[in-house]
């Protein structure tokens, strides 16, 4: 199968099996509200990321012990769309809640092992313009799930939207088998029991087995990755009901403002992955965790602006402020761990990225999503931008750069 072959199956896969987590999230953050309270949306997105959380450094480590990335990903769509189907028979908050963990420990599979293959297809010159193609993707997904949750809120029942998530879902499953991995397999598969022994391992490592996690500063990364997703995934797990009932955006609206976050990605993350090559990864995270604290003031001051266009125009600003700063931060973040990642442990490491995004959006949505429930959300966004800062002070002081200026001159000679 041919290289352009290769992309479009693996960017098929990334763009649906996200398109349907955020059609799933956007659905449930607006119904559950409406059912119960800000709150309550906010432990949706607590169940989402706890799933992230705790599963992502499994996935990634099963991956790289195994060798089998692509049976990862088959095994973890396959569990997506079952994690759906609560919901089409009993749509309670409770279900909903537990549906969006159990979907999200799924989930928690395909971004790691997915990030690894699409790493290894650009090598290590072509490394940032890869994860750039792979995170496009990504954002286009995120878009289209936006659109399309803000048109059938207005339109159709939940339950049509969650059949809608779990065909989307399967649409993923079904792309990943024309996906080839080109990674690094061992040379011997191992037994379960050593399979379960390694996992282990490396999950809890020794204290003299944890020099891979302090590369570079690669721990304050991932520092700064838990603080400003507390952040922004607190304030993205309640926006959509803000948007519709403090802001005063119809459901369609909502969807379109959404929209801009990530579709802007899907040209930032293509044209920052080329930066990340020749510009080194620091100084993009730096930017991005900043930039994300901006989006989280903007957003706090959208009932500030005039109602009308006005409002309207400032709300786009403020979303292609958050794509543009998520992307940078995102393509800097990745292309880091890849420079500093051993061979072997590569999707383990994206895994661990994802642990500490979990682990902000753990704790995020509850606190974010009980301050605008006690007091207003325009609080609760301003609280947030805080923690943002300190995020981003952290990368700021803490990461050493690991693409040189003496490196970077060898590939322009190349």
């Amino acid at each position: 199968m041919t290289s352009r072959r290769q992309w479009a199956a693996l960017s098929l896969a990334t763009f649906a099996r996200f398109a349907g987590a955020i059609l799933m999230g956007t659905a449930l953050a607006v119904v559950v509200e409406a059912r119960a309270s800000a709150f309550a949306a906010g432990v949706v997105g607590t169940a989402y990321y706890a799933g992230l959380m705790l599963f992502s450094p499994f996935w990634g480590a099963l991956a790289d012990i195994t060798g089998k990335r692509r049976l990862v990903l088959l095994v973890t769509g396959i569990g997506g769309v079952l994690a759906v189907l609560p919901l089409v028979v009993a749509d309670t908050v409770a279900v909903a809640v537990g549906s969006r963990g159990v979907y999200a420990a799924f989930l928690a599979g395909f971004a790691p092992v997915a990030l690894a293959i699409a790493s290894h297809h650009g090598g290590t010159t072509g490394r940032g313009r890869s994860i750039g193609i792979f995170n496009s993707a990504r954002s286009g997904g995120f878009a289209l799930g936006y659109v399309v949750s803000g048109a059938l809120l207005e339109y159709v029942t939940p339950v049509d939207i969650y059949w809608a998530i779990a065909a989307v879902t399967f649409l993923s499953t079904v792309a990943v088998l024309a996906v080839s991995d080109p990674t690094p397999t061992p040379e011997r598969q191992p037994t379960a029991k050593e399979v379960v022994a390694e996992t282990r391992r490396r999950l809890f490592p020794a204290p003299d087995e944890r020099g891979h996690l302090t590369t570079n500063g690669l721990l304050w990364l991932y520092a700064a990755v838990a603080l400003r997703n507390l952040a922004v995934l607190g304030i993205m797990a309640i926006v959509a009901p803000y948007l519709i009932t403090v802001v005063g955006v119809t459901q369609v609206l909502m969807g379109v403002l959404l929209a801009f976050n990530h579709g802007s990605q899907v040209l930032f993350m293509y044209a920052l992955g080329v930066v990340a090559d020749n510009v080194g990864r620091k100084p993009l995270v730096v930017v991005g965790m900043g930039g994300s604290s901006v989006f989280a003031l903007m957003a706090a001051g959208l009932t500030a602006v005039p109602a009308g266009v006005l409002r309207l125009a400032f709300g786009v600003a403020t979303f292609v402020v958050l794509g543009a700063s998520f992307s940078a931060m995102t393509i800097g973040g990745l292309a880091f761990i890849s420079d500093v990642a051993p061979a072997t442990r590569e999707s383990e490491l994206m895994g661990i990225r994802e642990t500490a995004k979990g682990l902000g959006g753990v704790f995020g949505p509850a606190l974010v999503g009980g301050v605008a429930t006690l007091y207003s959300y325009e609080l609760a966004f301003v609280a947030a931008s805080l923690v943002g800062f300190l995020a981003t002070a952290l990368v700021a002081w803490g990461l050493v750069e690991t693409y040189d200026a003496e490196r970077r001159a060898v590939v322009v000679d190349d």
